[in-house]
């Protein structure tokens, strides 16, 4: 896999991909940016949401689950201090559906952390990285959550 990142202007970048596709990602103005893209760690912390959800909807897809809308929210920490790396992360799956089977968003979700996505795995090696997930069925307004402790649990 390859990209390519051409400076723009002051902390201003643009990445494209392999595939073609560019993103614009810029700094804060007190940084020297003119706020015109994302931050660097928001795309990091968008493409792990996006690995995983992936999985997720894959996974429940293939066990036939009738799943209508999967949100993955994402809260991280950072440290106070340079380097500021993330210290946790926790991601949080809305999954939208009628009857679905909480075993089988459970293991989506474990599967994911586990097994599936290459971002959040390698994330995990220096972050704790935590997951939960909420089911709403599509025809009834309640809900079922269960929050994990570690992507182990």
């Amino acid at each position: 896999m390859k990209t390519r990142i051409k400076w723009v202007e002051n902390v201003c970048f643009m990445g494209e991909s392999e595939t073609g596709h560019a993103v614009i990602l810029d700094g804060a103005p007190e940084n020297g940016g003119r706020n015109m893209g994302m931050r660097p760690l928001e795309m990091l912390l968008i493409g792990m949401g996006a690995c995983t959800s992936f999985d997720v909807v894959t996974i429940l897809k293939k066990a036939r689950q009738p799943i209508t809308d999967c949100v993955a929210e994402i809260d991280a920490t950072r440290a106070d201090e340079i380097p500021k790396v993330f210290t946790k992360i926790h991601v949080h799956f809305v999954v939208t559906g009628k009857n679905l089977n909480p075993v089988q968003v459970e293991r989506a979700v474990k599967l994911s952390a586990e097994k599936y996505c290459s971002a959040s795995i390698m994330l995990s090696k220096s972050v704790e990285i935590t997951h939960g997930y909420e089911i709403k069925d599509s025809e009834i307004k309640d809900s079922e959550i269960k929050e994990s402790g570690s992507d182990n649990a």
